[in-house]
């Protein structure tokens, strides 16, 4: 007979379980510490009992960072080879988490293959699935039919799902009365609103939450409360709309916790630089410290082609001020479904987000590498250099196609034997310090 339900169990039982003492290990954090967090709610070990490939991480604002990379097949694009092509480069590149949005085909096959294959934690959302597994239109479905999807996620081995439970019947009159600029830019916060429009019923999530919570204490699924009406455009960061719907989520949370099931609190979405670290700090009061698990927040709408730049501004600064969990933004964000090398940009925009976070919120650890990387640029030593960067491959290829000549190939062709660091180290050694630029035969053609 099992001696806890979930890692929350777990912990408040006072039981150590191995996927504690690998993320207490991982975080170098003492595993007492570890089951303290745990068992408050303000650490999740996102773990399905069923996905027994998992490399376990902790989410917690006193963690590293982590991020999320969104994949999944779609009506345009819907080569499985592919997704999982990205799904890979993701890992490799140092994702922790994976989320399969895959809205069209069998889409069970790839979400099994995930849980069965991929080390890193497996997300889903449940209600974009539901249309697609019993291909029916959307108001034919009943409450039912949605909880029985998330019961057929979590028996698949998923070690998240996000449910949309905090949009309710009074958020379809506050929508209508506030006059939001971009309504609802939730994918599943729009599917729950149009379901609850056509059929005139309550939320199945948030109406049948309890039957939900049974089913992730079997599993040890955690739930990512999401947000529906999280901001899609700077004019409508910390509306009416949004702040209430976090108080519902708070409520859901403290019911989750008295099951014993293990929750993050999903947020926004757009959001002006300097709203930023208060929409964090009132997420925290709200919701009790639950780890906070953040898009972006994108900082200006206007950089299509360029968000992974502006959810990397506002993830640095959510991250800093308490976000736990990054949801990473790609280039095509708000244009197209993302290639392989969109995942990769998206990717290295959120993992420098993260770690300069880490490196502000003072994480044991977080600059070590950066002051390597410090003394490997002293010493011009470019092999320890490469190996202390974040993307070695990128790195090494610029600097390859554009080498220093030979007199002074120990720099780069920015400075050449202008290069500050080549003449301090000289000038500390007692050297001759040679500055000249050109050869004989150049100063010839002059």
């Amino acid at each position: 007979m099992a001696q806890y339900t979930t890692q929350m169990d777990a912990a408040r039982k006072g039981i150590a379980t191995k996927a504690m003492k690998i993320v207490a290990e991982k975080e170098k954090m003492p595993l007492e510490q570890l089951m303290k967090l745990v068992a408050e709610g303000k650490v999740v070990i996102c773990a399905n009992k069923r996905h027994t490939c998992l490399d376990p991480e902790g989410v917690g604002s006193m963690l590293r960072t982590k991020i999320n990379v969104n994949l999944g097949v779609s009506r345009d694009c819907k080569d499985y080879n592919i997704e999982m092509e990205k799904v890979m480069s993701a890992v490799n590149l140092g994702a922790e988490a994976i989320m399969d949005l895959s809205s069209h085909g069998n889409t069970q096959p790839f979400r099994q293959k995930l849980t069965r294959e991929c080390p890193v934690m497996i997300g889903t959302v449940p209600v974009y699935d539901s249309v697609i597994h019993y291909q029916r239109d959307l108001a034919t479905l009943t409450a039912k039919d949605f909880i029985d999807v998330v019961r057929l996620h979590a028996e698949d081995g998923v070690d998240f799902v996000t449910l949309h439970c905090g949009i309710t019947r009074k958020t379809i009159d506050q929508i209508r009365k506030h006059k939001r600029k971009m309504n609802i830019v939730s994918r599943g916060g729009s599917l729950v609103f149009a379901w609850m429009s056509m059929t005139g019923q309550e939320n199945p999530f948030y109406e049948y939450f309890d039957e939900i919570l049974d089913i992730c204490e079997q599993y040890d699924v955690t739930i990512s409360l999401g947000d529906a009406c999280r901001p899609g455009c700077l004019a409508d960061a910390t509306d009416v709309c949004q702040i209430e719907e976090l108080v519902r989520l708070g409520e859901l949370t403290k019911r989750a916790w008295d099951h014993n099931v293990q929750v993050m609190v999903e947020g926004p979405g757009h959001v002006p630089l300097n709203q930023v670290a208060a929409n964090m700090e009132v997420q925290k009061s709200i919701c009790m410290g639950a780890p906070f698990y953040v898009l972006g927040p994108l900082v200006t709408d206007i950089a299509p082609g360029y968000d992974h730049i502006t959810g990397a501004i506002g993830g640095a600064v959510a991250a800093m001020n308490g976000a736990a969990f990054l949801c990473y933004v790609t280039p095509a964000e708000h244009l197209a479904l993302p290639n392989v090398d969109d995942v990769k940009q998206g990717i290295i925009a959120s993992k420098i987000a993260a770690h300069a976070a880490d490196i502000a919120k003072g994480i044991p650890g977080a600059r070590d590498i950066d002051d390597r990387m410090a003394d490997a640029r002293r010493k011009l030593d470019w092999d320890e250099q490469f190996a202390c960067a974040l993307d070695p491959e990128t790195a090494k290829m610029i600097r390859d196609s554009r080498k220093p000549e030979d007199d002074h190939s120990d720099t780069c062709s920015m400075c050449g034997k202008f290069c500050a660091v080549r003449s301090m180290n000289k000038a500390l050694a007692g050297e001759y310090i040679d500055c000249l630029l050109y050869t004989s035969d150049a100063a010839d053609e002059l």
